[in-house]
């Protein structure tokens, strides 16, 4: 399995591939999509959209996770937001990708093992998870993103062979 995670922003959206095989985690590829803050929204929402499909293009995941948006006190900055939510979510779904969705609290859950983690110590762990990877907090986040969902699935599978009499 092949995931892409995304953690939306207007101003830098952050993505992240794995492969997942078993228990086994392999990073593929991560960066950051940034937009300049004096651009049209609209300019910014494409540069989005093109960039993910460039990466998905070009790394043909198979699964994709994003980060729920959390309600901001500032209703525009909540707005714009979702805006960028949207439009990284409409990018796999082009490409017939199914988006998963996670809160934040159950992405650090399922990687530092705390819902309130810093994003300091979701970094910590992408690197412990991840040897050899250094990737900004933007990007890590997104890597974060991927696993959380790795791990669901794997845990959807293990459940499902349960279910069907299988290992047990």
């Amino acid at each position: 399995m092949r995931v892409i995670g995304i953690d939306p922003g207007l101003q830098r959206t952050g993505w992240g591939i794995i492969d997942v095989s078993g228990n086994s985690l392999t990073h593929i590829s991560h960066g950051v999509v940034t937009t300049g803050s004096k651009w049209a929204t609209s300019e910014r929402l494409i540069k989005i959209f093109d960039s993910l499909m460039q990466m998905m293009t070009l790394w043909h995941p198979n699964e994709a996770a994003i980060e729920e948006t959390f309600v901001n006190s500032n209703p525009a900055s909540s707005l714009k937001l979702g805006l960028a939510r949207g439009v990284a979510m409409v990018a796999p779904a082009k490409m017939g990708i199914i988006v998963a969705e996670y809160s934040a609290n159950v992405v650090k859950k399922s990687v530092v093992g705390a819902g309130h983690a810093e994003k300091e110590q979701v970094q910590a762990m992408i690197k412990i998870l991840l040897p050899g990877v250094e990737a900004s907090h933007d990007a890590a986040d997104a890597l974060a993103v991927a696993i959380c969902h790795a791990h669901h699935a794997m845990s959807r599978a293990r459940m499902g062979d349960v279910i069907s009499g299988v290992g047990g």
